[in-house]
């Protein structure tokens, strides 16, 4: 087996997470680490024994034997590099989202059906052991989802990541963590979302965002949404995801799932580990090596960053 040889942009909090998954991949290597920071970058390389570190994307691009990018850069950049990489021949995975506009997620999308690379995006949810065992059961006939409810909850009031690290970039409540439950919701359900309203809370004066959201999703099956997400929240943290069928009532939080009576349900057995980062890099290898399209690719996202432009405008002309 060809040892896949990875470039992973983005040495902070998720680039980290995915070095450990990778660590327990067979047949992967990371052979070049690039990141803003030179020191911290050469300090976390030599962590992980990788050789090549720089802070120039594009010299890792250069390396002949790099045959796919993990991009765990912010937010802003994450479509002109996605398609930096593949101009340059790389196979590429995008930690979510896509982009931070409609116009960057629909180019992203079009020189991969122009190259026919395997492009694919972070939508972690997808990959989770507690979500895919729903899928699963739904996909059985076994439920039908009436409604979910969302809440995506952090204390994030100055820019820090989740290592309590400073960020150069400021997180969104809307082009970030709404695009999980957003595209998780269609793909959940089976459908397209077919309405979408949005409400915000007051800007912040230094951050210059909207610190809490309230989201409503209707699915052309039929089912509702509700989401609910705020960077005031003092705890606890994290998203908790209700799903509310026809047969039952589930709470997954992350990896974890109950049932309505508090009882833990095992979903140990779904897939080759608990870890939704690591299912979520294995996906993208495995897609790689058959020549076929990865479950979260670019183009079944992208319906995704169509309501997320949807909403956006909708609150700007509330504004």
């Amino acid at each position: 087996m060809k040892t896949i040889k990875v470039a992973l942009a983005g040495a902070g909090a998720f680039g980290i997470k995915h070095l450990d998954a990778i660590r327990l991949i067979d047949g992967v290597e990371v052979v070049s680490l690039v990141s803003r920071d030179l020191a911290t970058t050469r300090e976390v390389a030599d962590k992980y024994g990788i050789d090549h570190v720089s802070t120039d994307l594009a010299e890792s691009l250069a390396l002949k034997q790099v045959d796919a990018v993990i991009l765990c850069t912010p937010t802003q950049m994450h479509a002109a590099q996605a398609i930096t990489c593949m101009e340059a021949g790389k196979h590429v995975q995008v930690e979510i989202p896509l982009a931070d506009s409609l116009a960057g997620a629909e180019q992203v999308a079009a020189l991969q059906r122009q190259t026919g690379l395997v492009a694919m995006c972070g939508h972690t949810r997808r990959f989770n052991p507690s979500h895919q065992w729903l899928h699963k059961k739904i996909g059985a006939g076994e439920f039908n989802i009436q409604q979910m409810d969302v809440q995506t909850y952090f204390f994030r009031r100055s820019n820090m990541n989740a290592l309590g690290q400073p960020r150069s970039w400021t997180d969104h409540l809307l082009w970030h963590h709404a695009a999980h439950t957003v595209d998780l919701f269609a793909y959940q359900t089976g459908g397209s979302i077919v309405a979408a309203n949005a409400l915000q809370g007051p800007i912040h004066p230094g951050l210059g965002i909207a610190m809490d959201m309230s989201i409503q999703l209707k699915s052309s099956t039929g089912a509702i949404c509700t989401l609910s997400l705020s960077f005031n929240n003092d705890g606890p943290l994290g998203t908790f995801f209700r799903y509310i069928g026809d047969t039952g009532t589930y709470i997954a939080r992350y990896d974890d799932l109950i049932d309505a009576k508090d009882n833990k349900i095992d979903v140990s057995q779904v897939d080759v580990s608990m870890n939704g980062i690591e299912l979520q890099d294995r996906e993208f290898f495995a897609a790689i090596r058959e020549g076929r399209e990865p479950n979260a690719s670019v183009a079944q996202v992208l319906p995704c960053y169509r309501i997320l432009d949807q909403l956006e405008q909708q609150l700007a002309q509330s504004a």
